[in-house]
């Protein structure tokens, strides 16, 4: 069936109630081709498979061809992959000692992508040996791969921990030409800012060894690539960005489930995924968490004759490449995934995908949107709008949503919380000298490691003094080194960090996994540990925290008439006090918890609203609390609108202090020693306040909702809230920021 006959079907459907708020029509694009100077026996090989080059695909051979480095960032489906495939081959063709590494972030993505590298080693007859080397590589194949592999697939964790022993690698680094990093653009906060260092201490090794590798990037639109590659390689790149690909049509939906409150909007997601399995679309639905992605599964099954499955982080290699591989072949019609499936694992293209949720990003809603489409085939993508600010923002302007440039990928690499562990880890695979150069100058941690004997001063540099592998203690995906186990019978199900298991692993918490509920019977904070039950429960829980803070330092200041604008340091702490049972979006029962604050120092900005304008609204019987409160939900939601981040990766707080003259809002990384969020913040301070003036001003409530100032995660139960109170309090500063 069309796609254009199953929407108007759709509207038909008996819960069909005018949920589709917007719909735009992406038109067909024709292909542009180019030329690329290569090995004959590519040219045959392309020819043989019938594949003309896209003219980007052309641009990024010839300057790789030319020596440069290069970062490549078109859509999903655009052909990087032989972009980059192509001169590696070629040189592996011409030099027979040439070696290449290539990093994906994932372990799924590797074993994906060595079967492509496999498929064009034999059809070129070359003997490369490729092969994955990570924690799933048996450790009698290990030597064998080094010493064998022309081409060895890794990944970011698995290197971390591998370049201590280099002098194993010496062959292969000695001889090493391409070093491929695919999907960029998730190298961003925090496990961005690490897998730089990485980097850094990765090029030490290659220096040591007489090579010097060209770097090749991949990645996802992104508004500051050229930026983001340097800050990730520390070296100057060549951009190749124009997607000269063909498209087929795509028709793009945007779906408020509001129109109906008392429908949930994960319960309509569900109704979409059966409606479009049983209409013959191979669907791919998108979740915002673990256990989303298993409920939508199980209630997309219940209405459909075809099972939807599942797919996210947790699950077995064998389990995921099963799924993946059901998904090419067309065996599975329908399935519900977190963005494990986001990146570039080979599934084929799909005729829908449905987005439930907006992801946080502009950025990864076009890369999840990318996966439907085969080939010149018309698709359809929906994006399920929930009740936070920021979905509803853009359901509500959907220009704001087709028409905007992407975000900024954000990488800090001044964090000592981040660059200290790594200095431990380059001074134990190599001495470190104080005016060595690692993308820039650390003298000053080098000095505070050394005066606290963590480091040893020898004639040839400073060396690691403890007994300990560092690579063990520094985590790249977070900064807080605990991880939680969780066990089930004695056996490990899953881990995490202690932040997520605070929100996800408390006592009494539900869990999912693998379509099976299960309850924390008890959280051992001291050990590490969380004992979990099976028992099939029809709720789920959501814990609630609350934070207070305190400046420790000012780092700047901007002066906007009478209102203050400050960027910082701050002391922050976290307490989670109580959590909520809910089925669907309905709250059932609500519990205390009793954890001990999470605390942490990070980076803060923060603003001060005069106390003449709180005193106006006092004078019109309206709540200046309540409207800082509500100005403060609303910025935190609509910060991902210009970082690359997760609302989760940010905090706010709010006070009124009558001595300070004035109400004062912050707003703070939440993560220790920060990742550079916060300061984004405050340099584009004047467009957010006007972005959150828009829209409170355009919300149809009339007290506030989780569509402009309500926030799920709220440790005061969204209490006290003045919708009036923001609106005017932003008048007035819009009338300083000039807004």
């Amino acid at each position: 069936m069309e796609i254009s006959k199953i929407v108007e079907s759709l509207k038909k459907q008996n819960w069909y109630e005018g949920q589709i708020e917007h719909t735009e029509l992406l038109p067909e694009r024709k292909a542009e081709y180019g030329k690329a100077n290569y090995d004959g026996r590519i040219n045959d090989f392309l020819e043989r498979r019938g594949i003309d080059l896209f003219s980007h695909q052309s641009q990024a051979i010839n300057h790789i061809a030319e020596g440069k480095n290069v970062i490549i960032t078109t859509p999903t489906a655009s052909g990087k992959t032989l972009a980059f495939n192509i001169p590696v081959f070629d040189r592996m063709l011409k030099d027979p000692d040439s070696r290449a590494l290539y990093i994906y972030p994932t372990k799924a993505l590797s074993q994906d992508q060595l079967e492509t590298i496999k498929e064009m080693e034999q059809e070129l007859q070359l003997d490369l040996n490729p092969g994955v080397y990570d924690g799933d590589t048996p450790r009698s194949a290990r030597p064998g791969i080094r010493r064998d592999s022309r081409i060895i697939l890794t990944n970011p964790y698995g290197l971390h921990h591998y370049l201590e022993w280099h002098h194993k690698w010496r062959d292969f680094f000695s001889k090493l030409e391409y070093v491929v990093m695919d999907e960029v653009h998730s190298y961003r906060g925090v496990f961005g800012s690490n897998v730089a260092m990485l980097v850094r201490r990765m090029k030490r090794i290659f220096g040591h060894y007489d090579s010097d590798p060209q770097f090749v990037l991949s990645s996802a639109t992104i508004a500051n690539p050229l930026d983001h590659a340097k800050k990730l390689v520390g070296e100057d790149f060549s951009l190749v960005s124009d997607d000269s690909s063909f498209r087929g049509r795509k028709s793009f939906l945007f779906w408020n489930p509001l129109t109906n409150p008392d429908n949930s909007p994960h319960n309509q997601t569900s109704k979409l995924m059966a409606y479009f399995v049983n209409s013959g679309l191979q669907t791919l639905c998108f979740t915002l968490s673990r256990r989303l992605a298993e409920l939508i599964a199980e209630w997309s099954s219940n209405r459909t004759e075809a099972p939807v499955k599942s797919y996210r982080a947790g699950y077995r290699p064998e389990e995921r490449r099963e799924l993946e591989r059901e998904l090419r072949t067309g065996e599975i019609r329908g399935i519900s995934a977190t963005n494990a499936l986001e990146l570039g694992v080979d599934i084929g293209g799909l005729d829908a995908v449905i987005i439930s949720g907006y992801p946080g990003t502009i950025t990864s809603s076009w890369q999840q949107a990318g996966r439907a489409g085969r080939g010149r085939e018309d698709s359809l993508v929906v994006l399920v709008g929930f009740e936070n600010p920021l979905d509803q923002f853009f359901l509500k302007h959907p220009r704001e949503f087709f028409d905007r440039d992407h975000e900024r990928a954000i990488l800090d690499l001044s964090n000592p919380n981040i660059t200290m562990g790594h200095l431990t880890c380059a001074a134990t695979e190599l001495p470190i000298r104080e005016d060595e150069y690692l993308g820039q100058k650390y003298s000053e941690e080098l000095k505070v490691l050394l005066e606290n004997e963590l480091l040893q001063d020898t004639p040839n540099g400073a060396v690691f003094a403890e007994t300990y592998r560092p690579s063990e203690s520094v985590r790249l995906d977070n900064i807080d080194e605990t991880t939680i186990k969780i066990l089930h019978n004695g056996k490990l199900l899953e881990t995490m960090d202690k932040a997520q298991a605070y929100r996800e692993a408390h006592e009494n918490a539900t869990l999912l996994h693998q379509g099976k509920t299960y309850i924390v019977k008890e959280f051992d904070l001291e050990q590490g540990v969380a004992e979990v039950k099976w028992k099939e429960v029809d709720y789920f829980t959501q814990a609630i925290s609350e934070s207070s803070l305190e400046i420790n330092d000012r780092f700047s200041k901007e002066e906007v008439e009478d209102v203050g604008v400050w960027f910082g340091n701050v002391s922050v702490s976290e307490v989670y006090s109580h959590y909520k049972e809910k089925k669907y979006d309905r709250v059932l029962d609500v519990h205390p918890l009793d954890l001990p604050p999470l605390e942490f120092d990070t980076e803060c900005s923060w603003f001060r609203v005069p106390e003449q304008i709180l005193v106006q609204v006092e004078e019109k019987g309206l709540g200046p609390r309540g409207g800082l409160h509500a100005i403060e939900h609303a910025v935190i939601s609509l910060t991902p609108f210009y970082a690359m981040c997760d609302r989760w990766d940010i905090g706010g707080f709010s006070s009124r202090n009558p001595l300070e003259e004035g109400g004062t809002i912050f707003i703070y990384d939440a993560y220790e020693g920060g990742i550079g969020i916060a300061e984004e913040v405050y340099d584009l301070l004047s467009e957010l306040l006007e972005r959150t003036y828009e829209l409170i001003v355009g919300c149809d409530c009339e007290e506030g909702c989780p569509s402009c100032i309500y926030s799920p995660k709220c440790g005061n139960d969204n209490d006290p809230l003045d919708k009036e109170a923001a609106i005017y309090i932003l008048e007035k500063l819009g009338e300083r920021f000039g807004y």
